[in-house]
């Protein structure tokens, strides 16, 4: 399961309604839920937020938290 998949998960939101405010296919929102090399695109992002009634922001932070610039040498 995904980053995303566990958030849905763990605030109880059904995938199948989220999937469809956000106007994406249900197999679309089942490979971001379930594939780890599926890529989310920003747009997806915003539409899925949005369905579920949290600020784009949050959802990026939640999903992206471990995301660091290269280290320089």
């Amino acid at each position: 399961m995904t980053k995303l998949g566990l958030y849905l998960a763990q605030r109880s939101v059904n995938k199948a309604e989220a999937g469809r405010k956000a106007g994406l296919t249900k197999a679309r929102m089942n490979d971001l839920t379930q594939n780890e090399r599926s890529h989310l695109r920003a747009k997806e992002l915003y539409l899925i937020a949005i369905a579920i009634g949290v600020n784009p922001c949050e959802l990026l932070e939640v999903l992206y938290n471990d995301v660091e610039l290269p280290k320089e040498e």
